[in-house]
């Protein structure tokens, strides 16, 4: 039974993983494709020279320190947001959860690119939002409202909500209301009930929830670019110009296997934390 998720794992995940670092030990050259071969002659002429490049040079260590910030902005500010609603879904009568649920999850039946597109419409400076302002009298110029990396975390907060909302609701509706009532019972007021009963007991939809908004956040493309402005560089951009722009694609492949290594700590730290949860 296990084998069919194994062969799975392995020819979409760890195939093409291997491939792009086969690929991260070539050269570039002018050609289809556009790298030299591993093994030529009989002989490995694998080089070094793409990680080294992307572990000196400032762009790209900035390209990955921005996209961490700006991903961990969005991963705390989804849970701020993302935890009130699953805990009032998880607390809301049987017969309202799947409404709710389903309103949560229904902007995926509608493409990302159309949605922050929609977004632009809102955002730009003669937007629904800078006209609104504007004949409220709030402001007597539009503000600058797309084009900064506060979009691009709004977008991301937008896009992967819930990612968060659901791995929370999915722990919070299992939990026992039970011993929040016998926390009450001995005195403990609402806010201490949930610090010290509901937000220990639901970590573990905390720690699922932010690691699937983290991560995907770290290579997001579509809304930095639609949204970011020239100052935000993302490391998702940098890989989409790198392989369709410069088309240096053993550089590309670099960045990616380095962005994978530095994604995976986290996932380590899940599975740790999960471990610990269930001993």
């Amino acid at each position: 039974m296990l084998g069919a998720p194994w062969a799975w794992s392995a020819v979409l995940f760890l195939l093409p993983l291997a491939i792009v670092l086969k690929i991260s030990f070539a050269r570039t050259q002018i050609g289809v494709p556009p790298y030299t071969p591993l093994f030529e002659g009989g002989a490995l002429r694998a080089t070094l020279d793409n990680y080294r490049d992307v572990l000196t040079d400032s762009f790209y260590f900035g390209a990955y320190l921005s996209s961490l910030k700006i991903a961990a902005v969005a991963t705390v500010v989804a849970l701020l947001v993302g935890y009130p609603m699953a805990y009032a879904i998880a607390r809301a009568p049987e017969y309202r959860r799947g409404l709710l649920l389903l309103l949560v999850v229904l902007p995926f039946w509608t493409s990302l690119l159309i949605r922050i597109y929609a977004w632009m419409g809102l955002l730009r400076p003669g937007g629904v939002i800078n006209s609104l302002l504007e004949s409220l009298g709030l402001i007597d110029e539009p503000l600058r409202l797309i084009n900064t990396t506060g979009a691009v975390c709004l977008g991301m907060v937008y896009a992967y909500l819930p990612f968060m909302v659901l791995p929370l609701y999915a722990r919070l509706e299992r939990m026992d209301p039970s011993l929040r009532e016998a926390a009450g019972d001995l005195g403990a007021r609402p806010w201490r009930v949930f610090l010290s009963v509901t937000l220990p007991l639901s970590m573990p939809g905390v720690v699922a929830g932010a690691l699937l908004v983290f991560i995907p956040c770290v290579g997001e493309f579509v809304i930095p670019d639609l949204l970011g402005g020239p100052d935000t560089v993302m490391i998702g951009k940098v890989l989409w110009s790198e392989f369709f722009s410069s088309r240096d694609w053993p550089l590309s492949a670099a960045l990616t296997v380095t962005m994978v290594a530095v994604l995976v700590i986290p996932i380590l730290l899940l599975q740790r934390v999960l471990h610990r949860e269930a001993s």
